[in-house]
């Protein structure tokens, strides 16, 4: 008898040990996949405006406010711009810049870029451009980030 007492309360120690570690590591996982999704999250969000439009031709000049929002826990220093369409950036669709974002905050940049008529009448449809930037890390590398803009109306015809 004393026996069998011992067993069940092995038993029972043995089941309330599995499920703290169960718990323990669900915890875990739970961290960890929060964790990931944190460091897959972009630095950067954007918007855009469009300020002027020039036409030449079969491409159009168009000046840009830029509205970028950094996510990130530490300054972003964007070195180069450039508007990129659906195959490839157009001669004048980069530009050097110096451009601050400082850490959990938003700037206002103005920008000009030249473009194909037919990718800027597909922003007209509701079409999203991309912006590459290329940064400076912290630690002083250059990376790119592809930031994909949400346009801001202009409360008029463009």
């Amino acid at each position: 008898m004393n026996y069998r007492r011992t067993n069940c309360t092995i038993f029972r120690a043995r089941h309330s040990l599995r499920l703290i570690a169960g718990f323990l590591v669900a915890g875990l996982l739970t961290f960890a996949v929060q964790f990931a999704r944190a460091a897959d999250a972009p630095q950067l969000s954007g918007a855009y405006q469009v300020m002027h439009k020039t036409d030449l031709g079969p491409q159009a000049r168009v000046q840009l406010r830029l509205h970028l929002t950094n996510h990130a826990g530490h300054d972003l220093h964007i070195q180069r711009v450039t508007l990129w369409d659906f195959s490839h950036p157009d001669r004048g669709g980069s530009q050097a810049c110096s451009i601050v974002v400082p850490a959990g905050s938003s700037v206002d940049a103005t920008q000009e870029f030249t473009v194909r008529r037919t990718e800027y009448d597909l922003w007209q449809r509701g079409a999203r451009p991309r912006l590459v930037l290329e940064m400076q890390t912290p630690a002083g590398h250059n990376t790119i980030e592809v930031v994909r803009l949400d346009r801001i109306s202009s409360g008029k015809a463009d």
